[in-house]
């Protein structure tokens, strides 16, 4: 089957220029993604730290009032 389709020279070059840029960029964006990823997948990792020292801060404040108040209390059954 003949090809009756012509397609100027200039036309092919720049679609094969812009593929090379393409490709030879992919690298360069896979590593950014990845640092990106890694960076909030770190800062997730801080936020959920954060949070459990604060659940882990209301619980003791409520064990040291209890043992508090038993303490206090030792002196009243007698």
């Amino acid at each position: 089957m003949a090809d009756n389709t012509a397609v100027n020279g200039q036309i092919t070059d720049a679609v094969t220029q812009t593929n090379v840029k393409v490709v030879a960029e992919a690298p360069a964006q896979a590593m950014a993604s990845l640092y990106q990823v890694a960076s909030h997948s770190a800062g997730l990792a801080l936020q959920n730290s954060v949070h459990s020292q604060q659940a882990l801060n209301q619980i003791n404040s409520a064990v040291i009032s209890k043992a508090v108040s038993m303490i206090l209390s030792v002196g009243d059954k007698s």
